[in-house]
């Protein structure tokens, strides 16, 4: 049984990936059959920790706004792995409503874990309230979770333009600062994402030039690469031939 002592998945400093990752599939045919959600729902209101647990999983493959409510109490579940479980649970069945829990469950969870699913939650729920705090985490949270609030932050290409400026400085802090290549790298793609959504304008010039600095100049071939990746993407004529010319000098 999982309880609140068990730290085994909670390293967020070492590990990147989801924890949900770890974990065994919830059946063996967990790939063709979902749970059933009646029973699921139930379940995230059990009396053991294990139990609410993977109803939470559950709703990771599962979507029913029913569960939404309940995955949002969840949230302050004394037992981590439940509130990681109820993160992700609420990131594939996202509502306007999970908005504020989730905002201030990231600024108060003192696991990394769960503040990973916190951020890829905000971005799931498409909303101007998850900037701030997604820019925030991206500058200030462990290396982890800053990798997250940089793809959540790309979200925000769904949302509205000023969302999309509001975004791209912190963005662009963490391509040009941030320690982490696996950082930097989810930075230079959630701009590529963003700049596809602007018009050519300060905003998006400054933007191709973050990630024209970090094709030419960042230390890490990953990063260079996405960075490579991001402008082919965007398909910005300065930046291509930037990746023409640098190409046929021999630089990479």
């Amino acid at each position: 049984m999982y309880d609140d002592d068990d730290l085994s998945l909670l390293d967020p400093d070492v590990e990147l990936e989801s924890p949900l990752d770890k974990m065994e599939p919830l059946n063996a045919e967990s790939e063709v059959a979902k749970p059933d959600p009646e029973v699921m729902l139930a379940l995230l209101e059990d009396s053991q920790p294990q139990q609410r647990m993977l109803a939470a999983r559950a709703f990771c493959d599962i979507e029913d706004e029913r569960a939404t409510p309940l995955l949002i109490g969840l949230l302050k579940d004394s037992c981590p792995l439940v509130r990681v479980s109820a993160a992700y649970g609420i990131g594939r069945n996202p509502s306007q409503e999970a908005v504020e829990p989730l905002i201030a469950q990231l600024n108060q969870d003192w696991n990394g874990y769960v503040r990973k699913g916190v951020v890829w939650a905000l971005g799931n729920c498409r909303d101007r309230r998850c900037l701030a705090p997604l820019a925030d985490a991206l500058r200030t949270d462990i290396s982890a979770v800053r990798l997250w609030s940089a793809s959540a932050l790309a979200q925000m290409a769904g949302v509205a333009y000023e969302a999309v400026i509001g975004a791209i400085p912190a963005l662009i802090e963490a391509l040009v600062q941030d320690p982490i290549p696996a950082v930097r790298s989810n930075s230079a793609w959630a701009i590529g994402q963003l700049c596809k959504e602007l018009p050519s304008n300060i905003v998006y010039a400054t933007a191709i030039d973050a990630l024209i600095q970090a094709f030419a100049e960042d230390q890490d071939l990953g990063v260079r690469e996405d960075a490579k990746a991001a402008l082919l993407g965007v398909g910005d004529p300065r930046g291509l031939q930037l990746i023409e010319t640098l190409e046929q000098e021999g630089w990479f």
